[in-house]
């Protein structure tokens, strides 16, 4: 699989990655064998760049991606993990959790200080069983700028200076504090998650062109926006929600079209993020093994250039958007 330079970073990294919140636990709840089988599925197919979090399952996806890796070569692969979220012991914890299922008895505290940071990467890397992370990403700081500017990122930049990590960023499911961040923190890179996709080109105005200035890569997740650009069929959900009806037509309308062109959404959807080139990686989540191999091939597929032509005409994305069908 074709390997590309991380931003401003010394890292190669495969244009695929895989996501692990699904193995987490996300929705539904995935058996440690099912959850190796689908890290299997990836990496016999080349992807060899791997995303987690504490926040995934509470610490599941971490431990079942770490005993994976575990066996391989540790200078063949990249990996990498959040900060911001600390797991504690919760009383409460015998509710089921909203999003992760079949979850330890484990729930995340919100902590960006320089301390907290530090514990977060000593506890993934024990239930990683790694000796180091490739890329620390400050997690979901939404309500926590100040404290994520003062410490989190003091801490990693300090883990990036004495060589404990190699690239730096954030990751969150909006464009407009990564913007500041670009403007604020020499970081390498962000993981932008549901807002570049055909439903949603949000990140063109501001934090794309700024990456684009400052070589910031951009790790594209939540390329399917939550499973509606996977099926905008049956209960299709968007930003891990259930989906409004304007959004479930919208998706329909853009499914309709694939159909037109003897295309697949999901193919439309990768191909589109991984056509702008201020999109570095495609990180696409799996739960089964199956999932891991279509995502793959779904990213490989022929698409004809007249649907991109029919997708501009329509006016069914931004016109700022670059297409795969504007090179020919």
């Amino acid at each position: 699989m074709e390997r590309v330079r991380l931003g401003r970073s010394s890292l190669e990294i495969t244009r695929l990655g895989l996501g692990t919140a699904p193995l987490g636990g996300l929705f539904e709840p995935v058996s440690d064998g099912d959850a190796e089988a689908t890290i299997a599925a990836a990496w016999s197919r080349g992807v060899r760049f791997y995303d987690t979090a504490p926040l995934y399952g509470f610490g599941l996806a971490e431990q079942r991606l770490g005993a994976f890796l575990r066996k391989q070569p540790r200078d063949s692969y990249v990996i990498s993990t959040k900060v911001g979220r600390l797991l504690r012991p919760d009383p409460t914890a015998s509710d089921e959790d909203p999003h992760y299922k079949g979850t330890p008895p484990l729930r995340p505290r919100f902590d960006y200080s320089y301390d907290g940071v530090m514990r977060s990467v000593e506890e993934s890397l024990v239930r990683l069983g790694l000796d180091r992370i490739d890329i620390l990403l400050v997690h979901d700081p939404d309500d926590h700028y100040n404290d994520a500017v003062a410490g989190a990122f003091r801490a990693l930049q300090r883990l990036r200076d004495d060589g404990s990590i190699k690239a730096i960023g954030a990751g969150m499911n909006q464009s407009e504090m990564l913007t500041r961040f670009a403007e604020a923190v020499p970081v390498d890179c962000f993981l932008l998650a549901g807002r570049y996709t055909l439903l949603d080109q949000g990140a063109l105005t501001a934090l794309f062109p700024i990456c684009e200035r400052q070589n910031v890569a951009i790790i594209l997740g939540g390329i399917y926006n939550s499973g509606i650009l996977a099926n905008p069929h049956g209960q299709a959900k968007f930003n891990y929600e259930d989906a409004d009806a304007r959004l479930v037509a919208r998706a329909r309308e853009l499914d309709a079209l694939c159909r037109q062109h003897n295309t697949e959404l999901k193919a439309a959807a990768i191909q589109f993020c991984l056509a702008h080139p201020a999109v570095t990686v495609g990180l696409q989540g799996a739960r089964t093994a199956d999932e891991a191999a279509d995502n793959i091939a779904m990213a490989q597929a022929l698409i004809p250039d007249a649907f991109w032509r029919d997708l501009r005409a329509r006016n069914l994305v931004d016109p700022r958007a670059p297409l795969p069908g504007d090179a020919t």
